[in-house]
């Protein structure tokens, strides 16, 4: 065999690697520290942690979803030019997302995560957003790499969620609870519980309110 043949495919095997891709999409961030902020979205197909409110249903199975290379994904995250691009799910965490990181950091992009956290943490993050839920419980790996724990509040027991997830990420770590859309009454249950708590703040998903993705 040719060794410089061979040392080619060396460099463009890991841009053929694929994911099941449920849309790429760019618009605003829209809830946590980064909202209203431009991003690119790449949103991977699978999981199986099935949040009953989940809005994004459809990214549970991945068997329906074309594969993208990250060739693919990360020329059209850098054509959008975006101040970040977010890779979220599904549960992102399902697949190793060290190739598909290291190709978006190498075009110079900053890279976010948006995970449950229920598989081992892998790839090369400027920001990991954890939303723990407690239908499958977070992998230990991710809890040293979190910036921002995001929990969603329907009622009052998921405050104790929320304080258990609270001890493990790190103190430095920016801590919001997110109201459970469907059900109103939890925004007025987290307002009183950050007037006691003032650790925490409140996320809201502004991309529901102004009717984007």
């Amino acid at each position: 065999m040719n060794s410089l043949a061979s040392v080619d495919m060396k460099a463009i095997a890991p841009q053929l690697m694929t994911y099941p891709i449920v849309e790429i999409f760019h618009s605003l961030q829209g809830e946590g520290t980064w909202t209203g902020m431009s991003a690119f979205f790449i949103r991977l197909a699978g999981c199986d942690v099935h949040c009953p409110w989940c809005d994004q249903k459809e990214s549970w199975t991945s068997k329906i979803y074309p594969q993208q290379s990250i060739k693919t994904l990360a020329e059209a995250a850098k054509a959008a030019n975006p101040a970040m691009v977010v890779i979220t799910g599904g549960e992102p965490l399902m697949y190793d997302l060290f190739p598909l990181t290291k190709a978006l950091k190498k075009l110079g992009l900053r890279v976010h995560l948006e995970t449950s956290g229920a598989y081992p943490f892998s790839g090369q993050f400027d920001w990991v957003t954890l939303s723990p839920k407690p239908f499958k419980v977070p992998h230990e790996s991710i809890y040293p790499q979190v910036n921002e724990l995001k929990v969603v509040i329907t009622n009052q027991e998921d405050f104790h969620w929320a304080e258990e997830q609270e001890k493990k990420v790190p103190p430095q770590a920016l801590k919001y609870l997110q109201p459970e859309w469907n059900y109103p009454e939890s925004q007025s249950l987290i307002f009183d519980y950050i007037r006691k708590a003032p650790q925490w703040r409140m996320s809201l998903q502004i991309h529901k309110f102004l009717g984007v993705r």
